[in-house]
């Protein structure tokens, strides 16, 4: 199964925002934050929290390891921001550097049926420390992307299917997915474990999320 669901102009960045606000109030009580961003495109993120002073993990597919620390380099970041193999489609092991204060999950869980997203996002949920906050960010069903999309009449549990052939070109994304709503991603967080301070949806439709592991 193919896990990397790369940038595209669908999605936006307003979670971004709130991750980096939660990283400066936690640098005024302890000045030891730390950081998991995944996927690996998202070392923007990852660099910005740096340079706030967190200590940052970016997590991804080994194959994109030298990319990533090439970016990481170039945003002089290299002592701060290091890199670990991952994947959302297979066990997560221990990642060095947990329990993290923040973990910035981008899209991925999109790539995986609805209720092996759930059990997925709870261990990742344990990788926070209490109190921990997890920014995450999905595809939205009522984006441009669920357009014709076959499972948009299912219920989320089911919802696991290839996008319109139109759209899955547009936007390089051949594999099936998840899209969610608001209220979706809501009861994945609460199933998951976790604790929701709020969610949101973007001005192109897609869904974001911000929970406290408790």
């Amino acid at each position: 199964m193919n896990m990397d669901i790369s940038v595209n102009p669908v999605i936006a960045d307003a979670i971004e925002h709130f991750a980096l606000e939660e990283c400066v109030k936690r640098k005024r009580l302890n000045p030891h934050v730390s950081a998991l961003v995944a996927p690996g495109d998202r070392y923007d993120s990852a660099i910005k929290l740096a340079r706030l002073g967190a200590s940052v993990r970016i997590a991804d597919h080994a194959e994109k390891q030298r990319f990533v620390e090439g970016r990481i380099l170039a945003g002089g970041c290299a002592e701060t921001v290091n890199f670990t193999p991952f994947s959302l489609s297979q066990d997560i092991d221990g990642i060095d550097g947990e329990p993290f204060d923040i973990i910035m999950l981008h899209r991925g869980l999109c790539a995986l049926p609805y209720d092996e997203a759930r059990r997925m996002l709870r261990k990742l949920l344990f990788k926070l420390k209490i109190g921990g906050k997890l920014y995450i960010t999905v595809l939205g069903l009522h984006s441009e992307l669920g357009d014709a999309y076959p499972g948009s009449e299912l219920p989320v549990q089911q919802r696991f299917a290839p996008l319109a052939p139109g759209i899955a070109e547009k936007y390089a994304l051949p594999d099936p997915l998840c899209l969610y709503t608001e209220r979706n991603l809501f009861l994945l967080l609460l199933e998951a474990g976790a604790s929701v301070l709020r969610t949101l949806t973007t001005t192109y439709g897609n869904v974001q999320g911000i929970a406290v592991r408790v």
